[in-house]
């Protein structure tokens, strides 16, 4: 069955960074790590950065332009999240998330259209 796992989260001082990782196992073809969402309480999920599967393709939401950074290692088959300047409103559970390859990345992170969930990492900034 399909395992998706993320890691790296933690807690952090305002102006800090952290790098979350990603992998995955038995996805179906056709479907790949797509990128980033988080979740904080009382709010709903949404997509923070997408990557296409030809990394050609990236999409940010407006929050966290010029502070994040989506990438992959395809040999590893892993994704990445590096966030810097973290902020506290930037505190969420952060998942992983696999979606069809026929998308557009922005209607993945916008719509939230993805297959495959991890369990999420927890990100806490403190002021």
């Amino acid at each position: 069955h399909v395992r998706v796992v993320e890691s790296g989260g933690g807690l952090v001082q305002a102006g800090g960074s952290l790098r979350l990782s990603c992998t995955a196992s038995e996805l179906e073809h056709g479907v790949y790590l797509v990128g980033w969402f988080r979740q904080a309480p009382g709010k709903e999920r949404e997509g923070v950065a997408c990557l296409s599967w030809g990394d050609d393709i990236i999409y940010y939401i407006d929050s966290v332009k010029g502070r994040f950074t989506v990438s992959r290692d395809k040999s590893k088959n892993t994704l990445y999240l590096e966030m810097n300047s973290l902020m506290p409103d930037d505190t969420a559970m952060y998942y992983c998330a696999a979606a069809e390859i026929f998308r557009t990345v922005t209607n993945i992170c916008v719509h939230v259209i993805t297959t495959d969930w991890g369990r999420g990492t927890q990100v806490t900034v403190s002021s």
